[in-house]
């Protein structure tokens, strides 16, 4: 039995030993704990964070907020002038135009006139609206310390200034296409009430008319009563270099609304030479190639016109000798003029308001102001002399731009250091 017990017990120790090394074998122990497989489950991590850095880069905003909350200002202010202005001029017409309101029917006064003459104030008086809303709003930021903040976060004076140049660009824009497209018709109303009810204006007749109809073809007619549509004693004659080919004439002319041109009692002769032929007749309908406006021009009726039957009308004029068309000219290029005129005293405003001054904002306000009625004013000095033909009217126009553009480079460049 002792031996037994002593046969079991030595079973027993030698089993001991293979159960305690088979959880401490070297293989299973390392296996989860290589390096190399640590190395490699963390590769894809590390991989995939540049992938996703290069996937989605970071991207500034072209728009900022300094951008719309400049933007809201500029335009808002704008308005707000406008609207301000406007009370003002209707207070002061009316008290001028007394009579003529309490005459005519209401509904004309306010239909046909007001709501006329109110765009066509906005669109002469749009290059002192933007000047006066740039140093009004302007000066209030620099006196709040809020351009001073802007620069101070890095803005550049550059960058401050592209948002004045986009509402700007905003405003000129919407000037030229009321100024070129939309008034002129509304223009042609408010003078027609005018001429009724305050004092007409319009040339009705002309006498002694004389024009070049199309080169070597020129016309005569030695009266012309708008009121009827009829000139009299009328002669159309055709040259050829210094020699006469043939001469038509009649006792009246009609123009009708068509563009016709009806003769009454013509004769019509034409000339080979020694030789002459004549022929005679009641009634004789033509086209010719002018209308009663080529000769009978009023005063304001270049006001009347968009601008590409500006252009036309000084194109077909020059080609027939016709003077005094001057004003027509003025009117053109005054347009283009008074568009550009709201950037260059966008940057002269943003320049002279965008620091504290001793002054406050009333010191600003002050300066804008006679900046702004001296360019107006120059403007009218100069296109005097278009008129009067010292200059032509392109000249005349934008000599005020490119002075007051010299004057916004010195001040952009002096604001900026």
């Amino acid at each position: 039995m002792e031996e037994e017990q002593l046969q079991h017990i030595e079973q027993e120790q030698s089993a001991l030993p293979d159960q305690q090394e088979q959880p401490a074998l070297p293989d299973q122990q390392e296996q989860p704990a290589l390096p190399d497989q640590q190395e490699q489950s963390a590769l894809p991590d590390q991989q995939e964070q540049p992938a996703k850095a290069a996937a989605k880069p970071a991207r500034k905003p072209w728009v900022k907020k300094f951008d719309l909350y400049i933007v809201k200002n500029f335009l808002g202010t704008f308005m707000f002038a406008i609207l301000l202005l406007m009370a003002i001029v209707i207070i002061f017409d009316v008290n001028e135009k007394l009579d003529a309101v309490l005459t005519a029917p209401l509904k004309d006064t306010v239909f046909q006139y007001f709501m006329n003459f109110l765009p066509f104030i906005i669109s002469q008086f749009s290059p002192l609206f933007t000047f006066i809303s740039v140093i009004f709003f302007t000066s209030r930021l620099a006196d709040r310390s809020e351009i001073i903040a802007m620069l101070s976060s890095g803005i550049s004076f550059r960058r401050l200034l592209m948002p004045y140049l986009f509402s700007a660009a905003i405003i000129a824009i919407i000037s030229y296409v009321l100024s070129a497209y939309v008034i002129p018709p509304a223009n042609a109303q408010r003078i027609a009430y005018t001429n009724r009810w305050v004092k007409n204006k319009a040339v009705t007749y002309g006498d002694n008319i004389q024009m070049q109809v199309s080169p070597g073809v020129m016309a005569y007619i030695s009266r012309y009563d708008n009121s009827t549509k009829t000139g009299y004693r009328f002669s159309l004659d055709q040259f050829d270099g210094k020699t006469l080919k043939s001469r038509l004439s009649a006792e009246n002319i009609k123009y009708d609304s068509l563009g016709r041109w009806r003769l009454n009692s013509y004769t019509l002769r034409r000339f080979n030479g020694l030789k002459e032929s004549m022929t005679t007749g009641a009634t004789l309908d033509t086209m010719l190639n002018f209308e009663p406006r080529d000769f009978l021009i009023s005063k304001n009726d270049e006001q009347t016109m968009t601008s590409p039957e500006l252009r036309q009308y000084i194109d077909r004029q020059h080609a027939r000798g016709v003077a005094g068309i001057m004003n027509f000219e003025v009117e053109y290029e005054r347009r283009y003029a008074m568009t550009a005129a709201a950037f260059i005293l966008t940057v002269i405003g943003l320049s002279l308001s965008s620091r504290k001054v001793r002054g406050g904002m009333g010191m600003n306000i002050g300066i804008g102001l006679l900046l702004s009625f001296s360019y107006i004013l120059f403007m009218t000095v100069t296109s005097t002399f278009a008129v009067s033909g010292y200059t032509s009217a392109r000249v005349a126009m934008w000599i005020p731009n490119i002075l007051y553009t010299i004057i916004a480079v010195w001040l952009y460049r002096r604001a900026a250091r």
